[in-house]
C-alpha cells in the first residue's frame, strides 16, 4: 500500500544541519565497563540513543513506516536510560527534558498507531470492496497525520529539543552538583547501579503481571511499559555481560519480549478500536476488526507463562549480573 510522501525533499546534508546537536562532546570510551562511573556509563548510554534517533530523522520525515518504528525505538530507549539512571540526573532541567521527550513521542506516536492498524486491516482485507474502501479512509488519515509529524520534525522546537537534550546530557546541572550525594551518585560504580535498578524494576514488574489476568487496558499498558523499561535496559547494558551470564540475560530476555508482544498486540487493538472510530465514513465495522475475544485470551495466555518462567529464574536477585572484565586500553 502507497503510504504518504511530504512533497517538500529533504536532503541528507539538509537533514544533518538541521538536527546536529550544538553540545560540544567530550572523548569518551567505546564500551560501558563494570567498574566505570554512573556519570560516564549515562553519558555513553544516552549519546547512543540520541544518534540513533537522529538517524532515522530523514527516512521518518519522507514518510518511510520502518524509519518510523526505529526512532521511536531509539525514542523510547533514550527515555528509559534517563530513567534508569535517576535520582543522578534528576536536576531543575530534566522535567523540561522530559516534557519535551513526551512531545515528540507523542507526535511519533500517532502515525505509528495508524501504520499498525492498517497493516492489520491489509492482511485481513482480501479483495473485499467494503474493506477496500474502508482502507482509504485510513489512508486519508494516516497522511494527514504524517503531514503534522513531518512539520514537527521540520520545526524550531525539534531543532531545540535535539541541541538541549544533546547539551543536557554532556553538561547538565546534574553533572555538576557538589553535594555529598550527588557526587557519589556520579561516581558509583556501573555494575552496582545496575544490580540494583534492574533488581528493583524486575520485582515491580513480576508483582503487578501476577494480576495480569483481572488488569483492564489502561493497567495492562502500564504493565507493558514497565516490560518495556526492563528489556531497554538490559540491552542497553549488554556490554557489561560475560559470556555465561551472556547466555542467561538471552533467555531472560526472550521471556520479556514475548510477554512485551504479546502485550503490545493487545494495545495495538485497542489503539486500532479507538482509531477506528475517529475515521470519518469508515463505518461501525472498521472497529469490529480490533475486537476478537479468543485471540485476547491466547495473548494473555502467551505473557502470562512469560512471566512465569521469568519469575523462576529470579534474574536479578541473585549474583547474576556477571559483568565483563575490565577491557584493556
Amino acid at each position: 500500500m502507497a503510504r504518504a510522501r511530504t512533497s517538500r525533499p529533504i536532503t541528507s546534508s539538509t537533514a544533518t544541519a538541521r538536527t546536529r546537536p550544538a553540545a560540544r562532546r567530550n572523548a569518551l570510551p567505546g564500551r560501558l565497563s563494570p567498574g566505570m562511573a554512573c556519570d560516564t556509563a549515562f553519558r555513553i548510554i544516552a549519546r547512543r540513543h540520541l544518534d540513533a534517533v537522529l538517524a532515522q530523522h530523514e527516512g521518518t520525515c519522507l514518510g518511510d513506516p520502518d524509519a518510523l518504528h526505529q526512532i521511536r525505538i531509539a525514542l523510547t530507549h533514550l527515555r528509559t536510560a534517563i530513567r534508569f539512571f535517576s535520582p543522578m540526573v534528576d536536576d531543575a532541567l530534566r522535567p523540561k527534558v522530559w516534557t519535551e521527550l513526551k512531545w515528540l513521542n507523542s507526535q511519533l506516536g500517532m502515525v505509528r498507531d495508524l501504520d499498525v492498524a492498517i497493516e492489520r486491516v491489509v492482511a485481513e482485507a482480501g479483495d473485499e470492496l467494503a474493506v477496500i474502501a474502508e482502507l482509504r479512509h485510513w489512508d486519508e488519515k494516516r497522511a494527514e497525520s504524517h503531514r503534522l509529524l513531518s512539520r514537527a520534525l521540520r520545526s524550531a522546537r525539534y531543532r531545540r529539543l535535539v541541541e538541549q537534550i544533546s547539551a543536557w546530557i554532556e553538561s547538565g546541572p546534574w553533572s555538576t552538583r557538589r553535594s555529598k550525594e550527588a557526587i557519589r551518585l556520579r561516581r558509583c560504580s556501573l555494575t552496582d547501579h545496575a544490580t540494583a535498578r534492574l533488581t528493583e524494576w524486575e520485582k515491580t514488574l513480576l508483582k503487578k503481571a501476577r494480576k495480569l489476568s483481572k488488569l483492564d487496558v489502561d493497567r495492562r499498558h502500564k504493565l507493558r511499559l514497565l516490560n518495556k523499561r526492563l528489556t531497554y535496559s538490559i540491552e542497553s547494558l549488554a556490554d557489561l555481560f560475560a559470556d555465561a551470564a551472556l547466555t542467561k540475560q538471552k533467555s531472560i530476555l526472550k521471556q520479556l519480549r514475548k510477554a512485551q508482544r504479546s502485550l503490545g498486540q493487545l494495545n495495538d487493538d485497542a489503539r486500532g478500536q479507538a482509531l477506528a472510530a475517529s475515521l470519518n465514513g469508515a463505518g461501525p465495522e472498521a472497529g469490529i476488526r480490533f475486537l476478537n475475544r479468543k485471540r485476547e485470551k491466547k495473548l494473555l495466555r502467551t505473557a502470562s507463562v512469560a512471566y512465569r518462567k521469568l519469575d523462576k529464574a529470579k534474574p536479578f536477585r541473585s549474583s547474576d549480573l556477571t559483568p565483563n572484565a575490565e577491557p584493556e586500553d
